[in-house]
């Protein structure tokens, strides 16, 4: 099951508005436009570490990020790969966005296309673009296959601590961009690395002051590094489709425990389930799968959203864990960047988890964000309320 799944989760929250002033040396009468495209440019063509031949192709939505675009365009140019062009997933193509190989992919049936992108070696995910795109989705039916790799630079996925998603205003641009070009990658990596051997062996458990106490096990289920090594040399150790997408900014390991492993309770932050504002769930896993609920109010919204959805909705899907501290959930008026993949921030979602390399599927998917929880692995405490300590 491809990363379109994730959209599915966040489709349940509410847009809020957030923003105010950032200074950077972009011309524009906007603010939220004032980024340093160019050094978002060679910050994207250094994680890809382009290798003689490798074919590029950008997938993105016209506007304000237009100027990464001709950008894109110089410094693969002047890499070893080879710049195929830009896809629009609008109805409208930009003629500067157009070359010859785009231009061939126009009025390919759905087969034809699929197999035409084939020849893409690395795509990437433009802001605007979803992987619910057509052209995006296919890129994604082709990493199944083990074909290409992926950089997902949404720019999106900042929530409010209720989990409410909020709008990208300036000062979140400002923040991404500034994570993105100051991010140590070697020392991320490395983190990432040692904490994935810490749990192969070992039992994990998540607490929190609000009652969570679940535990779990990975075995040798595949465990994703988002390190934002976007290399060939990377994709080429991929176990699943998402190994092969890297997303900018950086910080999550992802894993899907073994399903029979996960066993306690999770103790939800108040959130909105359908239209409902749910306040003191929780539910009950025995062996990864939901037994009982309670709730302070809202149950019923809860019982409609799983039964509507069926098996998945009852199932556990991933545990992922922040650790870039570049994204870390600021200490003033605190919010949660980035898919909570900053430092110390967990997610315990709720789903199909085929594309981790789980058993669960369905399509389903529910992120559930915690940003107080304490991670053991074994006797090792990694996480104390919300803060990432090794």
């Amino acid at each position: 099951m491809k990363s379109k799944l994730l959209q599915i989760a966040i489709c349940a929250f509410f847009l809020i508005l957030s923003g105010c002033n950032v200074s950077t040396d972009q011309k524009s009468d906007e603010p939220s436009n004032r980024l340093d495209f160019g050094a978002l440019a060679d910050l994207l063509t250094e994680r890809m570490d382009l290798q003689s031949g490798e074919k590029v192709l950008l997938v993105g939505t016209p506007g304000r990020f237009d100027p990464l675009i001709s950008l894109l365009k110089d410094r693969i140019g002047s890499s070893p790969g080879e710049y195929l062009g830009a896809i629009s997933v609008t109805d409208t193509q930009p003629e500067e966005w157009s070359t010859g190989f785009v231009e061939a992919s126009m009025g390919l049936s759905d087969e034809e296309l699929r197999d035409y992108l084939k020849q893409v070696d690395i795509g990437i995910m433009l802001p605007g673009a979803t992987p619910d795109d057509k052209v995006y989705g296919m890129i994604q039916d082709n990493l199944d296959e083990g074909i290409g790799r992926t950089i997902h630079f949404h720019w999106a996925g900042a929530y409010g601590l209720n989990g409410q998603e909020l709008e990208i205003s300036p000062e979140i641009d400002g923040f991404y961009q500034e994570t993105l070009l100051s991010t140590d990658y070697g020392q991320l990596a490395s983190d990432q690395k040692r904490f994935e051997e810490a749990m192969r062996n070992a039992t994990i458990s998540v607490t929190t002051p609000g009652g969570t106490n679940i535990s779990f096990s990975i075995g040798d289920r595949p465990v994703t590094k988002q390190s934002g090594d976007a290399s060939a040399r990377t994709a080429a150790l991929a176990r699943n489709l998402i190994d092969r997408e890297m997303e900018l900014p950086s910080g999550a390991i992802r894993v899907a425990p073994i399903e029979t492993s996960v066993n306690g309770k999770i103790a939800f932050p108040d959130a909105i389930w359908d239209t409902t504002m749910v306040s003191g769930l929780v539910l009950t896993f025995e062996e990864g799968k939901v037994t009982d609920m309670t709730a302070v109010s809202g149950i019923e919204a809860v019982r409609q959203v799983m039964d509507r959805a069926g098996e998945p909705a009852r199932s556990f899907r991933e545990f992922a864990l922040g650790m870039n501290p570049k994204i870390a959930i600021p200490d003033d008026n605190p919010w949660i960047p980035y898919y909570g993949y900053g430092a110390g921030v967990v997610r315990l979602s709720l789903g199909d988890n085929s594309e981790l390399g789980g058993n669960v599927t369905g399509g389903f998917v529910r992120w559930n964000f915690f940003t107080d929880a304490s991670v053991r692995v074994g006797e090792d405490l990694w996480v104390e309320n919300g803060k990432l300590l090794k």
